[in-house]
């Protein structure tokens, strides 16, 4: 009987007109940038608690909005915002570098704790080449690694840089990514646009490293650009070899080439990741070195130099296979030029890149222009295209399998609650990966039952040790079908539990 249940969830959706509430699958994340306070902590903000509380408010807008992941910045310039480093304490904690926050926490750990209870993905950003943002002194801790390894480093503009032409550079900033990699519960590491800086007036000043480890390379643009996939791939490879579960993704310039210089570039005419940042996103790509690809297209509809709709359709075109979040600059949704002086702008940016099939949704820039909700964009988010929840994607080059169904589902009235428990689901493997969260449904007795509708999911856990949820928000007087899926470590989801029947208590929140 518990079979036909569940297989008619799915059949009589298929053979009737079922309304679907929105997207089940899409990635839905926002940037909260550390570098010079920009999103977190609040420049005054210097004790831990009053950090711990500006997160969580941050955190608990950002769920309201539908948000499903964070790119939290923990490594800005060569600093930490977590503790298990073996670099020093970043100033935009406690003002001052190397100072451990007071009283001392873990932002990191603080933060994938309290994402994951939201039901939110937490994303590793690292900056791995900029080790300085300024030349001031009293900025850099005295046991920063540009003061140790001097050596390593170059001055360019106004800021220093690990030089990438070196073996030893490289295998120094994945010892720092992998630090984080095995020391906390991170869903990915990313890394945005900066890998060589952007160019200036100057030529960059390392043609005497070029000379000197040329690796047979005769152009010293080619071994730049080499010398960034060398990085990207160990990256990659030590990421899969410790924990092949954490994703990896790169969010480069939005403009990897233009036509005129390359028949496999984009219709647009601006500066170029491929040439200005020596960043080869379509290389990356090719070669599987990376998860997901996010380019930062921070530009609007019809620009001439770079129109949004021609740079997501050819990322879309030229994603081999890996998931494109597309970067949406919502900093600049109040700009008086170029069309951001619509406020439609952004909201048709999201129409526009659902409709293409190969675009799996949007990651913004940054978290305070998202919570300060500049030209409504935020409203748009809640009560429209994010209305309902999301889970992210799938990626099944890394898992497939899906996990067990939860087991025994049953549903009791407690006080003007209803409490669902269930059992978990025996493991496939050693460890906790098959069970890593839980969706829990709720279907209106008069609707059709549909696992494909996000308008019928009331949580999402990314808890596997919690096998109950009380229900306050059901309208009373109602009835609803209640039934719960596992989802495992890689977001992958279960067949459904058995399906209860139960009425409904309290008020609708």
């Amino acid at each position: 009987m518990k079979r036909l249940i569940l297989g008619l969830i799915f059949f009589y959706c298929l053979e009737s007109s079922c309304q679907i509430h929105g997207i089940k699958r899409e990635f839905r994340g926002v940037w909260i940038a550390t570098v010079e306070n920009i999103d977190w902590p609040g420049k005054g903000s210097r004790s831990s608690e009053t950090q711990k509380a500006e997160l969580l408010s941050i955190f608990d807008e950002h769920k309201k909005t539908g948000i499903n992941a964070v790119m939290f910045q923990v490594r800005p310039t060569a600093d930490a915002l977590y503790k298990k480093s073996r670099e020093p304490w970043s100033r935009y904690l406690s003002g001052k570098p190397g100072i451990a926050p007071d009283p001392e926490y873990d932002p990191l750990q603080f933060a994938i704790e309290k994402a994951h209870e939201r039901g939110m993905e937490l994303h590793a950003w690292f900056n791995p080449y900029r080790a300085t943002n300024d030349m001031v002194a009293a900025n850099v801790a005295n046991d920063h690694i540009s003061l140790q390894k001097p050596e390593w480093f170059f001055t360019y503009g106004s800021k220093k840089y690990f030089n990438p032409g070196l073996q030893e550079v490289r295998s120094y900033i994945v010892s720092v990514i992998l630090d984080v990699v095995d020391g906390y519960d991170i869903d990915g590491v990313h890394f945005d646009d900066y890998f060589y800086p952007y160019p200036g007036k100057t030529p960059l000043p390392d043609s005497l490293t070029f000379l000197a480890h040329s690796r047979g390379i005769s152009n010293i643009e080619d071994w730049r650009r080499d010398n960034v996939n060398l990085l990207i791939k160990e990256v990659r490879d030590s990421i899969k070899a410790h924990k092949k579960h954490v994703k990896f993704g790169i969010s480069p310039f939005g403009i990897w080439r233009n036509k005129k210089e390359d028949v496999r570039g984009s219709e647009t005419n601006g500066l170029s990741g491929y040439s200005a940042l020596y960043a080869d996103a379509l290389h990356w790509l090719a070669n599987d070195w990376i998860d997901y690809i996010n380019p930062q297209v921070y530009f609007p509809f019809k620009y001439a130099p770079a129109a949004f709709e021609v740079l997501t359709d050819w990322w879309g075109l030229n994603s081999f296979g890996k998931h494109v979040y597309i970067g949406n600059a919502v900093y600049r949704a109040s700009e008086k030029r170029f069309g951001w002086e619509s406020f439609s702008q952004l909201p048709d940016q999201i129409r526009y890149l659902r409709n293409n099939e190969h675009i799996q949704g949007s990651v913004f820039f940054s978290s305070k222009s998202l919570t300060d909700n500049l030209a409504g964009f935020r409203d748009s988010l809640r009560h429209d295209f994010y209305k309902y929840p999301a889970l992210v994607p799938t990626m099944p080059w890394i898992d497939n399998v899906a996990p067990k169904a939860p087991e025994k589902l049953t549903v009791k009235r407690k006080g003007k609650r209803l409490k669902l428990s269930w059992t978990a689901p025996e493991m496939i493997t050693t460890g906790s990966d098959d069970v890593y969260g839980y969706v829990i449904y709720r279907v209106n007795k008069r609707a059709p039952l549909n696992t494909l509708d996000p308008g019928t999911i009331i949580h999402i856990s990314f808890d596997n040790k919690t096998t109950y949820f009380l229900d306050d928000s059901s309208e009373k007087g109602s009835k609803y079908y209640y039934f719960v899926t596992v989802l495992d470590r890689m977001k992958n989801e279960s067949a459904t539990s058995n399906v209860v029947l139960k009425g409904g208590v309290g008020k609708r929140q």
